[in-house]
């Protein structure tokens, strides 16, 4: 079933839907982003929440009931406060989609609804739990509120993942270049604005702490200006993830004062990847994220390589009972 035909099963079952609320742990959370961020900017009437699992467990919203979709996310499936999360927002009575990758995993059997996703498939694969939940969002506010650049979300869509493909193979040369330099930095900060916000969170949390053992710390580009520049210095490790779209004034007022500075600054750019070109610019800030995310998969790639560091190394996590 495909985010169209669920959201009209939905429909028919409640025409009343008054929360969308988006629940998920690390990577998967961040994946959720997008399709948060596209409802926050559209929606006149839907009222959303982004959660990591386990505060939804302990902390459950009051909104949770049968005015509520609540979309899950684990990649394995098998992550336990999102399988928890999972199974109490449908006792409560939500109607909940879940997106894994796992055909019978315990997020897959506590959901009303499934979409399954690839990933080591190809680098737009990657893409393919984002997609969705955004595809899933856009047919939410379609749906009940009407939507005015609904065929060019879709035109979005029908364009992104060939793009992201593209982009990552031509991604090669800079990446190696990036992963000799910053192969031997203490701590690598990421900052982005807009859909791609939790990007960077997630290149902060996932690729280079978790992934890389590397500290790092993550902000939004809007915020850089409140704190977090005063650690500017000449050859301080930077990532600025840079968004086409009507958050770029924020990014590049960064990148202009991390220049300034002569940080050691590596920026990951949609604008140079051609995204506008294919994506209609009525909605081209909800595809940065995408584009972004299978680009820097790439730096992440050669990262590991010139550190000789896999990014399926790990000292606790999947080790120890935790």
């Amino acid at each position: 079933m495909d985010p169209k035909q669920i959201i009209e099963k939905i429909r028919e079952k409640q025409s009343n839907i008054k929360s969308v609320i988006f629940v998920g742990c690390g990577a998967s959370k961040a994946d959720l982003y997008p399709a948060k961020y596209f409802l926050d900017e559209n929606a006149k009437n839907l009222r959303t929440n982004h959660f990591t699992a386990n505060e939804f467990n302990y902390a459950t919203p009051a909104a949770v009931d049968d005015t509520a979709i609540v979309i899950t996310a684990s990649l394995g499936g098998n992550t336990p406060e999102t399988v928890q999360a999972t199974a109490k927002a449908k006792e409560l009575g939500a109607h909940v989609i879940s997106l894994t990758r796992s055909v019978g995993s315990p997020i897959a059997n506590n959901a009303n609804y499934v979409i399954y996703h690839r990933f080591a498939e190809s680098y737009s694969a990657k893409l393919e739990k984002m997609g969705y939940a955004l595809e899933l969002a856009v047919e939410i506010l379609n749906q009940y509120e009407g939507y005015e650049y609904y065929k060019d979300m879709k035109t979005g869509f029908s364009k992104i993942f060939d793009l992201a493909d593209k982009a990552a193979k031509s991604a090669i040369v800079d990446a190696k270049k990036f992963a000799q330099e910053y192969k031997d930095a203490p701590i690598i900060y990421v900052m982005s604005s807009g859909a791609t916000h939790e990007v960077a969170y997630s290149t902060s949390i996932c690729l280079m702490m978790e992934m890389q053992w590397i500290n790092s710390g993550t902000f939004h580009s809007g915020e850089f200006f409140h704190g977090p520049f005063e650690i500017v210095d000449r050859d301080v490790p930077f990532i600025l993830l840079m968004n086409d779209g009507r958050t770029r004034k924020i990014d590049s007022r960064a990148l202009t004062f991390l220049q300034r500075f002569k940080a050691k600054t590596t920026v990951v750019d949609a604008l140079d990847y051609g995204l506008s070109s294919v994506v209609p610019k009525t909605v081209v800030d909800y595809f940065n994220p995408m584009l972004i995310t299978a680009v820097f998969r790439v730096y992440a790639e050669e990262l590991s390589y010139a550190r000789q560091h896999a990014l399926t190394k790990r000292r606790y996590m999947w080790k120890l009972e935790y």
